[in-house]
């Protein structure tokens, strides 16, 4: 794993320290790769949203989107 030397201000590094003090987490380079994991799923699914944003609109209703999307299900053998 990669090592990396970081500074915190006085505030972050109070608020690492009472995580690991919590102890859900067993130190704070555990607390930073966490929130890292959840910035970068966060990152994901913002794209997807704006790829879904971007796709246009649906006048169907919700229950014929739903049919939709069980007929493509069926159709890719996956109901």
């Amino acid at each position: 794993m990669a090592r990396q030397s970081i500074s915190f201000t006085p505030p972050n590094d109070a608020w690492l320290k009472a995580q690991v003090d919590s102890q859900e987490f067993t130190s704070k380079s555990e607390v930073v790769n966490d929130l890292i994991r959840k910035a970068r799923k966060i990152e994901l699914i913002r794209a997807k949203l704006i790829a879904a944003e971007q796709s246009g609109f649906s006048n169907q209703s919700p229950e014929e989107r739903l049919a939709g999307f069980h007929q493509k299900a069926r159709q890719d053998g996956k109901l």
